[in-house]
This record gives structure tokens, sequence and C-alpha cells, in this order.
């Protein structure tokens, strides 16, 4: 089990490389504290670093990851929501000006409300991750009725890009998030990284639709 210690391994490379490049960067954020101007809400999959997408550096995002980059509706149940508080901390203390939620192609929770991998199992065996993903469960029985019909329709692509607008929509049910939204302080914004392709589409406020974003490229061998 060399896991743990290749994050050690790491942390040592980690000490004697990046953090020197940046270690004036580095002191700064201790003595100043964080002032990010973008919240990226991400999944937990291990093949999606929001910080290697972008190419951040330290103390540009702050980021909160759970399964499926989803967002719940603002809840006062008194019950304990860590995306919650981040969302509320990140909108109303670092006063941030962005919310990006990043989904992913290919992700597992998404497969795995599409298949009910998860359902109805108990506390234990997965009903936490049951009782997270029945956030999407509306979107997902329509796209599940949908693909019965057509079965060449992509329901995972399409259930993928259906949860960034629900967490959109869930983000707006927060009344800081709204307000800041309609004063001007604060966009929200929908994208998806293709792991395959490494290709980002981010939602158009024109078309409604997920546009790839255009890279372009440099010949560095000349």
């Amino acid at each position: 089990m060399p896991e743990f210690k290749a994050l050690l391994d790491g942390y040592s490379r980690f000490r004697t490389g990046a953090y020197q490049e940046q270690r004036r960067r580095y002191d700064a954020l201790a003595d100043k504290g964080q002032a990010p101007g973008v919240l990226v809400i991400s999944c937990s999959d291990s093949r999606v670093d929001p910080t290697r997408i972008f190419d951040t550096e330290p103390g540009q995002m702050f980021v909160v990851r759970n399964v499926a980059n989803l967002v719940p509706p603002c809840d006062r149940d008194n019950a304990q929501h860590s995306t919650s508080a981040a969302i509320e901390y990140a909108v109303t203390q670092l006063k941030v000006h962005h919310v990006v939620v990043l989904g992913h192609a290919r992700c597992g929770g998404i497969k795995a409300s599409l298949e009910g991998t998860f359902d109805d199992a108990a506390v234990g065996e997965g009903g936490f991750i049951d009782r997270w993903m029945s956030l999407i469960a509306p979107a997902r029985d329509t796209i599940r009725a949908a693909a019965l019909i057509s079965p060449d329709i992509d329901a995972c692509a399409a259930l993928e890009l259906a949860a960034i607008r629900l967490s959109l929509a869930n983000l707006r049910t927060f009344p800081f998030v709204a307000e800041a939204e309609a004063a001007g302080t604060l966009k929200l914004h929908g994208a998806l990284f293709d792991i395959a392709e490494g290709v980002l589409k981010v939602l158009s406020a024109e078309t409604g639709k997920f546009e790839p974003i255009t890279v372009e490229w440099t010949d560095t061998a000349s």
C-alpha cells in the first residue's frame, strides 16, 4: 500500500520545487490571507483537478469538491451542509466575483445515478450517495424516459449537462447569491471538461448551449 508514501514523496518535490519558486506568493498569502475572485464547485473525481485545468496559482480560486459537482437548494433545516457553507463563505466573506460549476465527462456519480447503483441502499452500503444523488432524480428520470424512446441518446452526457444547469438554478435559491447576482457583483458560470479530449465547454448565455473554448496553439518546435 504505497499510496501514502507517494503523497509524502510528492510533498518533498513540492517543498523543494514549486514552493521555493513561489515563496513570495506563499509568504504574502500567509500574511494577508486569501482573496480569491472565483469559487469553483467541482467533482471529487481524482481525474479532474480544477487548479490544473485552469492552470491557477495558489490563492486564485476557492474550491469545493463533492460527488458529481452538485449544488443543493438552499435549505435551513439546521442540518450540516458542507457545500452550502462553502458557497456562503465564498460569496458573503470572500466576496468572490464568479462562481463556476465545473462538471466533467464520464462522471462516475452521474453514471451511478442513471444505472440506479445506489438506489435504496442502506447507510454503510451507499445510503449517503443515494440521498446526495437524489438531487438530480427528476432530471435523471426525464433522461431515462427519453433514452427509452431514442436509444441513440447519450444519456450520461445529457445528465452531466443537466446536472450543471440544475446546480446553477439551485445556486440562485440562496438569497445572498441572488442578491449579489442582481447587483452585478457576482456572475454564475457552467462548464464541462472532457477528460479524454481535454476540451472545456462553457454554458453560453446567448445560445443556452455548452460551447467549446477555442484554444490558439503555438508552435513551440520552431
